[in-house]
């Protein structure tokens, strides 16, 4: 395929060849060689995202979401690479349940990468025999899969990271500094107030300084407060922001209520407003969805007994292009958060931008295209969204690969899968 005259993130004009599984050459004024020509004038192309932090609950909980559903709502979403935690069931801490997830994986139809996790039974020997994305997501506090581990576990699991050289993904919050006196309430804003952004800021702090200590780098997920973002900075730690702890604060709890539920929690407006500043300026490394999906009916009970997460992986990316386009930020910031960065961090040289002979994980944006987001035009299993009315710029088409594995227009959307593991692909 040659792109013609599409509008880069740099914002400069360029032709785009795409040969193979890579992109062969970018440039002005390309000749056309026996191939099908797109002219692309008017449109953005970009680089597929790269989400590090998704929960596609294979195996265990298909009914929430399954590889298959999970990467076909992220590929109609722009994203061409996706990394699953290890909170299922069986959890991923060892050899034989990294093959089980591998074997549901066939279904994938982007890129994906597999986190092995930390319990008391792990097996890190067997566990590090796979071609594990990182290790992580490791839960400093119990949240969905119950995996939360203690300190001395935690340190294990640094020694363990460094001898593999692999990047640890830490969940950080204390839960010895949750409020319990919130517990006597039973709104949805009560599990705000339960678990406070001290026990967040603490925590990373703490798994910060035990990093540091070992000389190994950690990746914090889905920092949810200013404090928490600043703290991995100054330790020269990675950090990633969720889309709804960029764009939802506790003031949507009164119309989301338990669907507004997930950890952390939902933040005041004005730490949340702090927090889209350092995602601006650059302090916050990349956006990552966690997305974490339940049906209605899971979360159609009282606070205290619904399930934390919601989903996110087809909605994130036109999110924040419609800020792109409305100039809250730039399309370099948008490339950078959600691609270029997360493939610098995580060691993928091939992926997160458009240049000669990287991987064409590309994704084509109509500006004028606005949509309002739609839960029943989505493609997750778990139909419903926080964002719902929002409005969204979703891809016309995404190419994994080199191949279109979503075309929104066509009869026939989706391609068969063919997603894999890019530890494997990148070796």
């Amino acid at each position: 395929m040659l792109i013609r005259n599409a509008t880069l993130a740099e914002g400069d004009t360029r032709d785009v060849r795409v040969s193979g599984e890579r992109i062969a050459a970018v440039g002005d004024g390309l000749d056309a060689d026996d191939e099908r020509v797109l002219d692309a004038t008017g449109k953005r192309l970009l680089p597929g995202m790269i989400d590090v932090h998704v929960h596609f609950r294979q195996p265990g909980f298909g009914h929430k979401e399954t590889w298959e559903t999970g990467t076909k709502s992220a590929a109609a979403g722009g994203v061409t690479t996706v990394v699953d935690q290890p909170n299922t069931e069986p959890p991923t801490v060892d050899g034989a349940a990294v093959d089980e997830k591998l074997g549901y994986a066939e279904q994938a139809h982007i890129d994906f990468g597999i986190n092995g996790g930390v319990t008391a039974d792990w097996e890190p020997a067997t566990l590090f025999d796979r071609p594990l994305f990182a290790l992580g997501e490791v839960f400093l506090a119990d949240s969905t899969g119950e995996m939360g581990i203690d300190t001395s576990l935690y340190a294990e699991a640094l020694e363990q990271a460094r001898e593999h050289d692999v990047t640890v993904t830490v969940h950080a919050e204390d839960e010895t500094l949750f409020n319990e006196s919130a517990r006597e309430r039973d709104d949805a804003d009560a599990w705000s107030a339960y678990r406070r952004p001290q026990a967040e800021q603490e925590a990373v702090r703490r798994a910060c300084e035990l990093a540091t200590e070992r000389d190994i780098q950690i990746h914090v997920a889905h920092t949810s407060t200013p404090e928490g973002i600043d703290i991995a900075a100054e330790h020269g730690m990675t950090c990633e922001v969720t889309p709804h702890h960029l764009f939802l604060s506790r003031e949507y709890l009164s119309e989301l209520g338990t669907h507004g539920v997930m950890n952390p929690p939902l933040r005041r407006d004005t730490l949340r407003s702090r927090v889209y500043e350092r995602v601006a300026d650059g302090t916050v490394d990349m956006i990552a969805t966690d997305h974490a999906p339940h049906t209605a009916e899971e979360k159609d009970v009282g606070v205290w007994d619904a399930p934390s997460g919601v989903p996110g992986v087809e909605t994130v990316l036109p999110l924040l292009l419609v800020e792109a386009e409305r100039g809250r930020l730039s399309y370099e910031r948008v490339r950078d958060l959600t691609a270029a960065t997360p493939a610098d961090v995580f060691d993928l040289p091939d992926r997160g931008r458009v240049r000669e002979g990287n991987y064409a994980d590309l994704v084509l944006v109509d500006p004028d295209a606005v949509t309002e987001i739609r839960a029943d035009a989505l493609h997750t299993n778990c139909p419903w969204t926080p964002f719902e009315g929002w409005d969204g710029l979703f891809p016309e088409w995404t190419m994994v690969r080199g191949e279109q594995v979503f075309e929104r227009d066509a009869d026939e959307p989706f391609g068969d899968p063919r997603g894999q593991n890019v530890r494997t692909t990148e070796e």
